[in-house]
């Protein structure tokens, strides 16, 4: 049987300095807060995932709702806007602007409960 050469990895020199300087720094550890911020900040983190699983639903409800429309229409098929049938329209330009403002939502009601 030949002799096989040793495997070696080959990496950037900057991913050889990257890994250095994590092991140089040591780990790192979360701060403790005081009862009180850290009472502030659970109830912030409630807040916050309530509003976020608000915004979940309604991306969901936006995304699935919309083809459940359709179907219910079909008549939408035939109805055409520049020789596209207003159905396709739908399914291809409606949900990314429902979805930004939906995001833009979220954004501004997380930052709310952050003032409060």
């Amino acid at each position: 049987m030949p002799h096989r050469p040793k495997r070696v990895a080959v990496t950037s020199p900057q991913t050889r300095l990257a890994h250095l300087r994590g092991r140089a720094r040591g780990r790192w550890r979360v701060p403790r807060l005081d009862a009180d911020d850290a009472e502030r900040a659970a109830a912030l983190y409630l807040a916050q995932r309530r509003q976020g699983l608000l915004a979940l639903i309604l991306g969901v409800v936006t995304l699935v709702g919309l083809p459940l429309v359709l179907a219910a229409w079909p008549a939408l098929d035939t109805i055409r806007l520049w020789t596209i049938p207003v159905s396709w329209l739908m399914l291809a330009v409606l949900p990314y602007p429902a979805l930004t403002a939906l995001s833009f939502w979220q954004l501004r009601q997380a930052e709310r409960i952050e003032r409060r």
